[in-house]
């Protein structure tokens, strides 16, 4: 759910460019401790003895943490500010980070939970942020933010084995090593502490009596986006088994895990200024969808070209991502209706999302292959597509909604 708030009194140029870089590495924290679990999973389940569906709840606990927590955002932020807000988000993070030093699965599971925590906060008011202090740059810099996410995450995951193998430092302080990025980010961030902006509570009040519930448009475009991160969440918590099984060495699948993170960033540089040209998105969701399940097949019978499938289901899952987002807004009449759309595509995306790594867990451990799982990505893409295609048509949901 996205919270407008009053512009702050004109900054300077120096404390603007405070501001851009407190901005970029608070991106840079909202998905590297979460999707650099996935390349040592391997590890965790050995030391820890998990199964493979108890494995796939470390990538589940931040999603149903996002489903959970994105809504509390808003009301933290109406108490605390936007900026302590934020701050709060990072220490949760860091928090989160800092407990996988601990030898615990039990510690693992709840930092884990917790950085979900601090990450939904994150995502939910980062973009009210950029919407406030840079009104007539919000394309620019949510692409660039975007990139920071999957340049910081991509990177992490592609060192993050030869970090452990580091003069045998560990998975755990390969893990836990990322909190110092976080400390410098939170120190980044102090300077804005000084301010305190509340969101506008007229706003609140509206938005939250909005129903878009019963709207078939709605539905597609919260299918488009749940359907999307639910098969791009299995590839960001199993792709590196997945790779391994197919015969690349535990080292080649961190890197195009990393591969794929970075991948899905890239299509925020070229789509926001393509949508202002297109009529309608019908096609183009559809076929970058069509083809995401196309990846997906070729993992399982040409594993050999890896590099590739990687590479474009990265690209293709950023691109749905994004395209479902842009639904938001262009099949909204106003701020109110977008921000109830939204809310509604969070909390029951994220929901579905959940699902994706435990049940994928749990398809490996009876089946004993990788080969259900990635049917299963195969047909939430034709999915995708559908509802794609639907939510891409040129229409806007009713007034009276």
């Amino acid at each position: 759910m996205l919270v407008l708030y009053s512009t702050p009194a004109n900054r300077t140029l120096f404390s603007s460019a405070i501001l851009i870089l407190g901005i970029f590495f608070i991106a840079a924290n909202l998905r590297a401790p979460v999707t650099g679990i996935a390349p040592v999973l391997d590890q965790i389940i050995l030391a820890f003895s998990l199964t493979p569906t108890q494995a796939g709840m470390l990538t589940t606990l931040p999603l149903i943490a996002f489903a959970l927590a994105s809504p509390m955002a808003a009301s933290l932020a109406k108490k605390q500010g936007l900026e302590i807000s934020l701050f709060i988000a990072l220490l949760l993070i860091g928090a989160g980070l800092s407990s996988r030093l601990i030898d615990s699965a039990s510690a693992l599971y709840f930092g884990t939970a917790i950085i979900g925590v601090g990450i939904a906060i994150g995502n939910v008011l980062l973009p009210s942020l950029i919407k406030r202090d840079f009104p007539h740059k919000v394309a620019v810099m949510t692409s660039s933010y975007v990139l920071a996410m999957g340049i910081f995450g991509g990177s992490y995951s592609a060192l993050i084995i030869p970090l452990a193998d580091y003069k045998n430092m560990g998975w755990q302080l390969a893990l836990a090593c990322y909190g110092l990025l976080t400390i410098v980010s939170l120190v980044i961030w102090l300077p804005q502490l000084k301010l305190h902006t509340k969101p506008d509570k007229a706003l609140l009040n509206n938005t939250n009596c909005i129903k878009v519930w019963r709207q078939p448009l709605a539905w597609q475009i919260t299918l488009l986006l749940g359907l999307n991160s639910f098969f791009t969440y299995i590839m960001i918590g199993w792709l590196p088994s997945i790779l391994i099984e197919g015969g690349h060495c535990a080292q080649q699948a961190g890197a195009l895990q990393g591969s794929f993170q970075v991948a899905s960033a890239i299509p925020g540089i070229i789509l926001i200024p393509l949508l202002a040209k297109l009529k309608d998105q019908r096609l183009l969701t559809c076929i970058l969808a069509l083809l995401a399940a196309c990846c997906s097949l070729g993992l399982l019978y040409l594993p050999e070209f890896a590099s590739i499938w990687s590479i474009t289901l990265g690209f293709c899952s950023g691109a749905c991502f994004i395209l479902g987002l842009s639904f938001i807004s262009l099949r909204t009449h106003d701020s109110r209706q977008a921000t109830s759309l939204s809310g509604m595509a969070q909390c029951f995306g994220y929901l579905l999302a959940a699902s994706g790594p435990i049940l994928a867990g749990s398809l490996h451990s009876h089946f004993g292959s990788w080969s259900t799982t990635l049917w299963l990505c195969a047909l939430a893409s034709g999915l995708c597509a559908i509802f794609g295609y639907l939510g891409g048509r040129n229409v806007t949901m009713p007034n009276n909604v």
